[in-house]
């Protein structure tokens, strides 16, 4: 269960220094898998500023739980 702004903000914070050692072409691959409820807020915090800085390298896979739709369609990500 991905929900509450905090808690992505707290799960990009823990992920970035990883994220900061990709190379230029390297694609970012973000699974849904296992996934229950996602939430626009935590999406918010978490993929906005991946899709920020990696725009086009983003990945999304495993988009077909109705809460993950849903929420990438509010903030205009994904397909």
């Amino acid at each position: 269960m991905l929900v509450s702004r905090p808690a992505g903000k707290e799960a990009y914070l823990a992920f970035a220094p990883t994220l900061r050692e990709c190379k230029g072409t390297e694609i970012i691959e973000v699974d849904f898998e296992g996934v229950e409820v996602l939430t626009p807020s935590w999406a918010d915090e978490f993929l906005t500023p991946v899709f920020d800085v990696f725009k086009n390298r983003v990945n999304l896979k495993n988009t077909t739980n109705l809460s993950v739709i849903e929420s990438l369609k509010i903030l205009g990500i994904g397909k």
